[in-house]
């Protein structure tokens, strides 16, 4: 039995902690999924669930009479506390009857599987980005289908430092993919010359990018699918069944392509959340450096450096991002953390160097945690670990003479700056 049949609905009646019921369920090895109050009957049939778990108190009646004659288990009232994962451990092992097998290992097994079919003899394009969820999404597929994948490696100039080599060593030595890696970082800064808009940034960034892929993959011809790194929080940023999202910001896995380039979607991991993307990733034989990457949004430095963007910038933002990251390993807080990075704020501010006044750039250092980057606090760091930080960006990068923390929340304030 593929064991993602055996699934729980978790229902969404406008909780904040409608996501920690799903990460409860997936925590008891049952694959889970989220849809909201509105969700109709025929809704929920298709998803097929062996259970159904109401978060807080149903909101419409008349939707919940439907849905109980089903005839479905349903658990109502579920606390997040140890009390709780007791009543649904008993939910799910009692009364739904779950097995309770729904591991990675297993979901890996599944996915390569799915991939095979779906793909059957046909061959798959992918975009690297070298972020975790690009590198996995390639790995899986890799895993699935061998030479028959090929993926397109973009350089926009946006990239942290050494990345790009970081990314080419990997898919072209341990996963021996038909890698095609494309230098652009001029065009890319050529083309964002005088923006500062951060949506803008961002389209632009976009389109850049699927022009570039676009090119490249015109000239391999026979592919006609096309794999995505897209996960479970971007699915449901964008809409779940029976609850109306808002736009937060600009996704950027690809889209857009050309009419002529008529591509079938393969998104494997548009089920998971980002902690299980990386329990994949080490899974499927990713090395831990790049597994633990610190996340990584699709238009790279281009939304950290505020403003209009310059190499100069850029340097200047890479050398400060690698100093944080440094530390964070050192420290050994890498992974206590789930994202934290450099900010090069649009500022300028007076300091003092050897002893003479300078008027330099200043940093941001933003970190947060987060179990489905839906909502974040922001990390509590020792403070000697953020002097340390800030030491060092005054003291070894040019042109930087100022550190600040961020210690705003999600919501209201983003993840990224921009």
């Amino acid at each position: 039995m593929n064991i993602t049949s055996e699934k729980i609905l978790v229902v969404d009646f406008g909780s904040k902690n409608a996501q920690l019921y799903a990460r409860r369920v997936r925590e008891q090895n049952v694959f889970c999924q989220m849809v909201g109050h509105e969700v109709t009957v025929e809704q929920i049939q298709q998803f097929n669930p062996v259970g159904l778990i109401f978060t807080d108190n149903p909101l419409n009646n008349t939707i919940s009479d439907a849905v109980r004659q089903l005839g479905l288990p349903i658990l109502e009232g579920m606390e997040l506390t140890d009390t709780g994962t007791v009543q649904l451990s008993k939910f799910l092992k009692d009364t739904c009857k779950c097995s309770c097998t729904w591991t990675m290992e297993q979901f890996a097994q599944n996915a390569i599987e799915e991939i095979r079919q779906q793909v059957g003899t046909g061959r798959v394009v992918c975009g690297l980005s070298g972020g975790v969820d690009s590198s996995v999404v390639a790995a899986l597929i890799y895993k699935a289908i061998g030479d028959r994948l090929s993926c397109i490696f973009v350089d926009t100039g946006l990239m942290r430092k050494n990345e790009a080599e970081s990314v080419i060593k990997t898919f072209s030595q341990q996963f021996k993919t038909d890698l095609h890696a494309l230098e652009a970082e001029e065009l890319f800064l050529s083309k964002l010359a005088g923006v500062e808009d951060p949506q803008q940034k961002r389209k632009i960034i976009g389109h850049v990018f699927i022009d570039c892929f676009a090119q490249e993959a015109k000239k391999l011809g026979d592919a006609q699918f096309l794999a995505q790194g897209t996960i479970y929080p971007d699915i449901i940023e964008s809409g779940i069944p029976g609850c109306k999202a808002k736009v937060i910001k600009h996704h950027h896995n690809v889209g857009g392509l050309p009419e002529d380039m008529k591509f079938e979607l393969v998104e494997p991991l548009k089920d998971l959340f980002k902690d299980e993307v990386r329990q994949l990733g080490l899974v499927l034989g990713l090395p831990e450096e790049m597994v633990w990457r610190q996340p990584f949004p699709g238009p790279g430095l281009g939304v950290r450096c505020l403003g209009e963007l310059t190499k100069a910038k850029l340097d200047t933002l890479r050398e400060a991002d690698a100093i944080v990251r440094e530390e964070l390993e050192k420290s050994g807080w890498a992974r206590k953390t789930s994202q934290t990075f450099a900010v090069l704020l649009p500022v300028n501010s007076v300091g003092v160097k050897d002893g003479e006044r300078t008027y330099e750039n200043a940093v941001a250092i933003r970190s947060v945690n987060t179990t489905d980057f839906m909502t974040a606090t922001w990390t509590h760091f020792p403070y000697e670990v953020l002097e340390t930080m800030s030491d060092r960006i005054i003291a070894e990068v040019p042109g930087v003479n100022r550190v600040v923390y961020d210690i705003s929340k999600k919501p209201s304030a983003t993840i990224e700056w921009e």
